[in-house]
């Protein structure tokens, strides 16, 4: 039977592997927009450290899921793939073929493959753990979902604040926990056909350069004045998922007095080296995507992108 689900393409890979530019101007060829896949750019106020698309580079392929939370609010895979599929189904519905772009495996398997068929988020019974939590400290917080869940008191660490404030979200609103939850029912058929396509490196030299030449320009476009301006907010403190974003981590602790500027720019390298490798390992678990290097594959790719729209 022929599939007859409208095309869709994703554009994957490291940190710092070239997936903006090359999304932009498959956008601009393809006239079509843009649904970002990265749980930095989510939120307002992460530009220079996030190495957020610019206006004029937005202007020219409109970008969806930028920009839809403020740095204190907690944005999860599952109100990520909630708000992405909408958008790539009015793009869809526009004639367009959806672009996603990005680097945040947990965003491209929720969406993708699907979450199980967890009860929908509860804004109030969020804010409610949330403050309950302020009061009692996560520690705490972790040991009750860890004694309602065993497994997930396993798999969780005590600072991943976001998993433990949905754990505990899900088993205060249906009393079962949330392992069981991702545990039961079988995974939906995507509602699209996605290419899926990874830009890496074939050399890791090669990407850590990229690394260290991006983090030094994010230095010089003033990154440390936006950590600034983003700690005026009494709102933000170290644990929130977006101060736990790569650099801003490190910003963090530097304009505590942690760490010298040295030891700072070196930090903050070594951790995007650490999240490409973790990003380049789930990449590979993804056995139905083809790998392209930027550098010497343009042919490749634009051959495979020629060949999946013009067949679909």
């Amino acid at each position: 039977m022929q599939d007859r689900r409208p095309l869709a393409i994703a554009l994957m890979g490291p940190t710092a592997s070239g997936k903006t530019a090359l999304a932009v101007e498959w956008a601009q060829q393809l006239d079509t927009e843009i649904v970002s896949v990265d749980s930095a750019l989510v939120y307002r106020g992460l530009d220079i450290g996030a190495a957020k698309p610019d206006a004029a580079t937005r202007a020219l392929a409109p970008h969806h899921l930028v920009d839809v939370r403020d740095p204190h609010e907690v944005f999860s895979a599952a109100d990520f793939a909630g708000e992405a599929l909408p958008a790539m189904q009015a793009l869809a519905a526009r004639g367009r073929v959806p672009l996603l772009a990005g680097g945040t495996g947990l965003y491209f398997s929720a969406l993708l493959d699907g979450l199980s068929d967890l009860p929908p988020a509860d804004p109030a019974m969020r804010a409610g753990i949330v403050a309950e939590a302020a009061a009692r400290g996560w520690d705490a917080m972790h040991a009750e979902m860890a004694t309602a869940d065993p497994a997930a008191g396993q798999r969780i660490k005590p600072r991943d604040l976001q998993r433990i404030t949905r754990a505990l979200e899900v088993f205060r609103l249906t009393g079962r926990p949330i392992s069981a939850w991702q545990g039961a029912g079988p995974r939906r058929v995507f509602p699209f056909r996605v290419l899926k396509l990874v830009l890496a490196p074939a050399d890791r030299a090669v990407l850590h350069e990229r690394i260290e030449r991006r983090f030094d320009a994010m230095l010089a476009a003033g990154f440390l004045d936006e950590m600034r301006r983003l700690r005026t907010d009494p709102r933000l403190h170290p644990d929130l998922p977006s101060m736990r974003a790569v650099g801003y981590r490190q910003a963090w602790r530097h304009l505590d007095g942690d760490t010298d500027a040295a030891t700072f720019r070196a930090e903050a390298i070594a951790a995007t080296r650490q999240l490409a490798k973790r990003q380049l390992t789930w990449l590979r678990g993804q056995l139905d995507a083809r790998w392209f290097d930027p550098a010497t594959d343009q042919a490749g790719l634009a051959a495979a992108l020629a060949a999946f729209v013009t067949r679909g």
